[in-house]
């Protein structure tokens, strides 16, 4: 009796696990609350830089979506590699509920947030089991670039975030963490040849969306692959990837090996590699400490890679490849997060390690282990995979405290001066003795675009103003940046004929040639600049001191 009182005792008091209460995690809670703020923050950032450009693509394909002009200028749009699955899937958005393509497009910074910090999460769980080991690991990727912050399409630090999560790259980037989340998956439990295949829909899909992200997502997918799996099976992604890519019929991503149409805006990523990508060199202990336990481990090959990817730009002179440091960095930030996060124990389980370098910290002790020596898995259905003993880590190589201690040190001071460099997204210029980098916020061209339409022609020279005004429709006469689907020669002359316009020396005859020849509408002068010919003003900026013109020769 005494034994049949203690298993009815022990079966009372048992909770069945579908009815123990949810419990957030460490990360879902502050990728949560980082989630909010940042997309608060882009919302809330004027339009700017690239915007323009994407949310006038999405703009042709709501106007025309089988036959889209060309995203700036009025030309035919054929073969341009602006026109994406992701900007053609937003245009027909757009022509579906009738909003405008920068309406839609702003729409995608939280999507794409989302996108970003669940691959971000699923990753870092194929690396370690820690619950702590996601959010150091985003906390690394936004703030672990340079003490320099700087924005650049699909260099996600903080700041270049509020801008930058709208665009393209953004999406692939997103998309590239979960292609190697499932690929960890995969390799671990060592899948076969129709796994590999579905995954190559969606490096497909990355390869479309964004071909230079799409070479970092390969190298991911290799390194993975080779250092947990070391079969023949994961080569079967490359032809499915091959065959999703040349059936889309907008452009074809293979006309774009070698091309070298915006290799020269490119070189500036090679400019300061201190200023740009210096702070992420906090990883690098970590990282040659994974060298040593293994000279396969996914994070080492990745690295060792992206950086032959990056030597390759400079030396070929073909700069474009340099937008591989904006997923070169990963390596280093996620080898630090990791070897943090594995130092962190529970006093649950026992007294805290000897080897661990925060063990006398409240909820930091000796790891738990299986019976077998491997980690206890967490619960979830991405974390339940098999996972090899802290990822990949050989039984009896516990990292050395001296290395735990330096890590700690040079992640602290990086951590500190990348929120000095990156905090400004979501921090005012001034909090308390902190001065926190500022991005530029550009003029509003609502005031503009109230009176033009999609469609319309616009003569502007303005930096701001060729940026912006795009997004909402209007085509210019040259183009913002290069597009390989435009003769070299056809933008050589259409910027010449830009110049001639605004030049002091232009008479009005060479005005109306170049406004009747491009069917110009509208122009946008700058205060230095004299009224053009043939027009009407219709309004001005009241911050830039720019006027809206209405032509009557075009």
């Amino acid at each position: 009796m005494p034994g049949v009182l203690t298993d009815l005792s022990l079966q009372t008091n048992a909770i069945p696990a579908r009815q123990r209460p949810w419990r957030p995690t460490p990360y879902q809670l502050i990728g949560g609350a980082f989630w909010l703020a940042m997309s608060a923050a882009t919302w809330h950032m004027p339009i700017g830089s690239d915007f323009g450009q994407h949310a006038s693509a999405i703009e042709r394909v709501k106007a025309d979506w089988w036959h889209p002009a060309n995203p700036l200028l009025d030309l035919p749009g054929t073969g341009s590699p602006y026109f994406t699955p992701y900007t053609v899937g937003l245009g027909l958005i757009a022509k579906a509920t009738r909003l405008a393509g920068w309406q839609v497009l702003k729409a995608c910074g939280p999507l794409n947030l989302a996108l970003i910090i669940t691959g971000i999460g699923a990753f870092t769980r194929t690396l370690s089991t820690r619950r702590w080991a996601p959010v150091l690991a985003l906390v690394a990727y936004v703030l672990l670039w340079g003490p320099d912050f700087k924005e650049w399409s699909g260099f996600l630090g903080a700041q270049s975030m509020t801008r930058g999560l709208t665009y393209p790259s953004a999406f692939a980037i997103g998309l590239t963490f979960w292609c190697w989340a499932i690929t960890g998956r995969l390799a671990r439990r060592e899948a076969g040849v129709r796994a590999y295949s579905a995954l190559g829909l969606l490096t497909g899909l990355v390869l479309l969306v964004h071909p230079i992200t799409a070479i970092g997502t390969a190298i991911g997918i290799g390194a993975l692959a080779l250092g947990w799996q070391r079969r023949w099976t994961p080569l079967a992604v490359a032809p499915v990837t091959l065959a999703v890519a040349a059936l889309w019929p907008y452009f074809s991503v293979f006309s774009l090996i070698g091309d070298p149409t915006v290799d020269a805006v490119h070189w500036r990523l090679y400019r300061d590699l201190w200023g740009w990508y210096g702070l992420a060199l906090a990883g690098l202990p970590a990282l040659l400490w994974r060298l040593r336990r293994n000279r396969l481990d996914p994070l080492v090959v990745m690295f060792a890679l992206c950086c032959a990817v990056a030597a390759y730009g400079w030396f070929s002179g073909h700069y474009t490849y340099g937008r591989i440091f904006g997923l070169l960095l990963v390596p280093l930030q996620f080898a630090l997060a990791v070897e943090l996060a594995e130092s962190r124990t529970d006093l649950s389980a026992g007294p805290p390690s000897r080897h661990s370098a925060w063990g006398w910290l409240p909820g930091f002790g000796r790891s738990r282990r299986t019976p077998s020596g491997g980690p206890v898995r967490p619960e979830g259905s991405w974390a339940a995979a098999p996972v090899q003993p802290a990822a990949g880590r050989v039984s009896g190589t516990a990292t050395p405290r001296p290395l735990l201690a330096l890590s700690a040190v040079l992640g602290a001071v990086a951590a500190y001066l990348g929120l000095l460099a990156q905090g400004g997204a979501l921090l005012p210029e001034h909090l308390g003795p902190f001065h926190f980098q500022q991005l530029s916020r550009w003029a509003s061209y609502r005031w503009a675009a109230q009176h033009t339409r999609p469609g319309d022609v616009l003569l502007t020279d303005g930096d701001w103003s060729t940026h912006v005004m795009p997004a909402y429709g209007v085509f210019l006469i040259a183009p913002t940046w290069p597009d390989p689907s435009v003769p070299a020669a056809v933008r050589h002359q259409r910027e010449a004929d830009l110049r001639t316009y605004f030049a002091p020396s232009a008479t009005p005859a060479d005005q109306r040639r170049i406004a009747n020849l491009y069917h110009v509408r509208w122009a946008i002068v700058r205060r230095s600049q004299a009224t053009p010919a043939d027009s009407t003003l219709v309004a001005t900026s009241s911050r830039t001191a720019e006027r809206l013109y209405r032509l009557s020769s075009g």
